[in-house]
């Protein structure tokens, strides 16, 4: 299955319990995202001083870039609790009410997918995001009336994969709205590093943490998985020793290849490059001929793959670049001639 792939963002359930000792504690442990980590830390400030409680942060970009991470670091700097829901969870308006009724002065209130949000939850939670209140309407008709529900001043850090699925009026409701942004490699070679120490690994040379890092599709999540799979490979086959052998071993036996692809990515590449000629080519078409679904190919394959030049998506469909036919080694005579110019998104 596409989800179960090493080098996939997604997190299972089993591994976001392994993940938890490997999170930062606070901002100054949070490695990457400079930029939304300066914004923070002026609004942490201020908002201390003031005895307030943060403004609500939106956190918006790919899967396993730290969304979830950075709320807790939050909380622990803010010195409050941690509530923590999604938003197919928040089904009705009676669960808003019960997770916010919950909160203390300065608590904060973490909806993962909040892009999942029911309308009807979402607008009760306008007034509670500016005005510390629900109103709730008991009855029908004429004998319908609304009774106010305060809730403690609190903060909502809402993260989402699909930011443009937002409605407009609760986007606007953030004080701070950020873009997660992939990380660089020395950026994900500091990670690898700590994650290793934590884990008690020994330590690794700068060769391994660079080739883990090359691999990891500049998403933590893969790295940190990467980097447990190397460990009991090397434990297995290398006696515990983090070598460059054993890296190589442990990721050649997983599949992920010097860019950090995986056998569903080169699959994918090469029904376009070897039945449909190089493209373009629909998605639809290509989902059926790999017997895949569609969405899955458009959400969980193509992003890497045009992250690092090796897809075009035409007006006619998906199309292979040069830089793709070289690394599978093809002939570029198959890259079609508008495929670098006439891209959908």
């Amino acid at each position: 299955m596409a989800t179960d792939r090493v080098i996939s963002a997604s997190a299972s359930p089993v591994e976001e319990q392994q993940n938890w000792a490997l999170r930062p504690q606070k901002l100054d442990e949070y490695i990457g995202q400079r930029d939304l980590i300066e914004r923070v830390k002026i609004a942490i400030v201020a908002a201390r001083d003031r005895g307030d409680p943060l403004e609500h942060v939106l956190l918006h970009g790919p899967p396993g870039l730290g969304k979830t991470s950075l709320a807790h670091v939050l909380a622990k700097e803010m010195g409050g609790q941690i509530s923590i829901t999604s938003g197919p969870a928040l089904a009705r308006a009676t669960d808003l009410v019960s997770a916010l009724t919950r909160l203390q002065h300065g608590d904060i209130l973490f909806i993962d997918e909040i892009h999942r949000l029911p309308i009807a939850v979402e607008e009760f939670i306008y007034s509670a995001m500016e005005d510390f209140r629900i109103d709730v309407t008991l009855d029908q008709g004429m004998a319908a009336r609304t009774v106010q529900v305060k809730c403690k001043p609190f903060t909502l850090i809402g993260a989402t994969t699909r930011a443009g699925l937002l409605s407009s009026p609760l986007r606007t409701r953030f004080g701070i709205v950020h873009h997660l942004q992939y990380y660089a490699q020395v950026e994900l070679e500091a990670i690898l590093d700590r994650s290793g120490r934590l884990l008690g690994l020994e330590a690794m040379d700068a060769n391994c943490l660079r080739t883990l890092a090359t691999r990891s599709r500049g998403t933590p999540r893969i790295a940190n998985r990467l980097l447990r799979r190397v460990r009991d490979y090397a434990q297995v086959k290398h006696k515990g020793a983090m070598t460059g052998p054993a890296v190589d071993g442990a990721l050649k036996l997983e599949g992920v290849d010097a860019l950090g692809l995986d056998e569903l990515d080169r699959t994918f590449l090469k029904v376009i490059a070897t039945t449909y000629r190089g493209g373009p080519v629909g998605l639809e078409t290509i989902a059926a001929t790999m017997n895949e679904d569609a969405g899955t190919l458009e959400d969980v394959v193509e992003p890497y793959l045009l992250q690092i030049g090796f897809l075009a998506r035409t007006r006619r469909g998906r199309a292979l670049t040069a830089k793709a036919c070289e690394h599978l080694g093809l002939p570029t005579t198959l890259v079609p001639q508008d495929a670098g110019g006439l891209f959908e998104g």
